[in-house]
């Protein structure tokens, strides 16, 4: 067995843990809010890096414990300025994130599974398996790295992050809220929950924990279809979470939270943009505050789906527009590297 594989991973230990530890060992407890410190609000990646702690101390650290960093397998720039990363995790796993550049924001859109286990049929990684959920420092990785080529690239660090790449962040629920932790936390980044948001298939009995532990990132909600009969055929998890229960959990969320919450709908040719179709998301948005984003289709190798033609798109968002929604067009970045919504599938490095 690897030396390492035998040692604790340091990060998932509280700090109180930490001070616990340390206060085995004969330390001052606030060594451990030094410790804490270094290892998520300055994001280092060894004990050799900690420069107010004894060589001492760093050295029974590195005999007790490990940090598992990921680090950028590889990293591709799409024409638009958009640049999709594959990232290494500890265990050889790959996952995807990507930057989005524009005048105003700079975007991260980070991954909370390796894989995904609710097979959408639109979405290129709903046709990969799940292999596992990330871990907290995992997801809080993705941010540090992805902030860091912003920088490098652009000049200015992040502005917003969604988690909207790959896997179900609510099948991951306590990591990723820890993972934002980290990330919103005077103690971490110190990021404002109002610029993260995260997307759902629509997991109704998360949701409804959510609203309970009164979250105060935002929430959007991978809609794509306003009837039970047709967003069964595109997401299986309609069949045990369709759209009555969605509505009633949506509406328990914003009850609690007061939150404006975002649906998005994918727009696909002769598919969803029908009168019906338009009819069928007006009475579903009209059930609680929120806004509509419509999404061009990212066409994938494994689905027969098509964009939306340009009349059938503005008929549809003029309708909803003219019955008071709040509508916005989601122009697609980075298609021209696989980095689109919906084509995340690690085509870009073996695994």
């Amino acid at each position: 067995m690897n030396r390492n594989e035998e040692k604790t991973d340091i990060r998932k230990l509280t700090l109180d843990q930490l001070t616990d530890l340390l206060v085995e060992i004969d330390e001052k407890p606030f060594r451990a809010r030094q410790l804490y410190e270094w290892l998520w609000k300055k994001s280092v990646v060894s004990f050799d890096e900690m420069t107010n702690i004894s060589l001492t101390l760093r050295e029974v650290l590195n005999n007790r414990f490990v940090i598992k960093p990921m680090t950028v397998a590889e990293q591709q720039m799409s024409d638009d300025g958009t640049i999709k990363l594959a990232f290494r995790l500890h265990d050889d796993n790959i996952i995807e994130g990507v930057l989005i550049p524009s005048e105003k924001r700079m975007t991260a859109c980070i991954s909370s599974q390796v894989g995904c286990s609710l097979s959408c049929k639109f979405c290129a990684t709903g046709y990969l398996t799940r292999t596992r959920n990330l871990e907290p420092a995992e997801i809080y990785d993705q941010v540090v790295l992805i902030n860091r080529i912003a920088e490098e690239k652009y000049g200015r660090g992040l502005s917003n992050i969604v988690l909207m790449g790959m896997g179900e962040p609510l099948l991951n629920y306590p990591n990723v809220l820890q993972g934002i932790h980290h990330i919103t936390s005077p103690e971490g980044l110190g990021m404002s929950p109002k610029r993260i948001t995260l997307s759902t298939a629509g997991i109704v009995k998360m949701i409804r924990k959510l609203a309970d532990d009164g979250v105060r990132f935002n929430l959007a909600l991978s809609l794509h279809a306003a009837d039970d009969a047709k967003r069964n055929t595109i997401m299986p998890i309609n069949e045990t979470n369709n759209l009555e229960v969605l509505g009633d959990a949506m509406r328990y969320y914003y009850q609690k939270t007061r939150n404006r919450m975002t649906l998005e709908y994918i727009a696909f040719h002769d598919f969803n943009l029908g009168q019906d179709d338009a009819k069928n998301l007006v009475r579903f948005a009209s059930q609680f505050p929120c806004r509509v984003n419509i999404i061009e289709y990212n066409p994938i190798d494994f689905a027969s789906f098509q964009r939306a033609l340009p009349e059938e798109l503005d008929d549809f968002t003029n309708y909803l527009e003219s019955k008071g929604l709040t509508v916005k067009v989601r122009r697609s970045r980075g298609k021209d590297i696989d980095a689109a919504c919906g084509q995340l599938a690690n085509k870009s490095v073996n695994n």
